[in-house]
C-alpha cells in the first residue's frame, strides 16, 4: 500500500486522544460526523462528539491509549474508506493494562480546501454486525 495524507491525520488523532488534547482532536472532524461509541449506539455532530471522548477519556482513568496497526485507504469520489487495526491499552480497573486490537472502519471526506475530514469513526468495524439479527 503507498502512503496516504490520512495516515497522517489518523496518527494525530490517536495523539489527541491519547493526551486528552480534545481541541486538537476535533479539528479533523466534520460538522455533521457520527461516532460509533458502542455497538448500537451511534451520535451525531462535532460537539457530541467531543463530549463522548472526554467520557471516554475519562472512563479508562485517562489512560487511554490508542495507536493503529496495519492500514488500506481506498479513495473514490471525494472521500476515502479507511480499514484499520486500531490498538488499545487501557486499565481494566484491577490494577492490569489491557490490550485490544479492533478492525476499525473510517470515511473521511475531502473538502473544497483540501483538507480531509472525519465523517464517521466507526473503531468497531465490522464486529457491528455481529450484533444484528438477521
Amino acid at each position: 500500500m503507498s502512503f496516504h495524507p490520512i495516515r497522517l491525520i489518523i496518527q494525530a488523532c490517536d495523539r489527541a486522544i491519547s493526551d486528552r488534547d480534545f481541541d486538537s482532536l476535533m479539528m479533523h472532524y466534520a460538522d455533521d460526523a457520527a461516532l460509533v461509541i458502542k455497538p448500537g449506539m451511534v451520535i451525531n455532530g462535532k460537539e457530541n462528539i467531543r463530549k463522548a471522548f472526554i467520557a471516554i477519556s475519562d472512563h479508562f482513568q485517562n489512560q487511554l491509549v490508542v495507536k493503529q496497526g496495519k492500514m488500506q485507504v481506498i479513495e473514490g469520489a471525494g472521500d476515502a474508506l479507511v480499514l484499520m487495526e486500531t490498538l488499545l491499552s487501557f486499565p481494566d480497573g484491577q490494577g492490569e493494562i489491557q490490550n485490544i486490537t479492533r478492525r476499525a472502519t473510517y470515511v473521511f471526506r475531502n473538502e473544497s480546501d483540501g483538507r480531509w475530514l472525519c465523517t464517521i469513526d466507526n473503531s468497531y468495524g465490522t464486529t457491528l454486525l455481529e450484533d444484528e439479527s438477521d
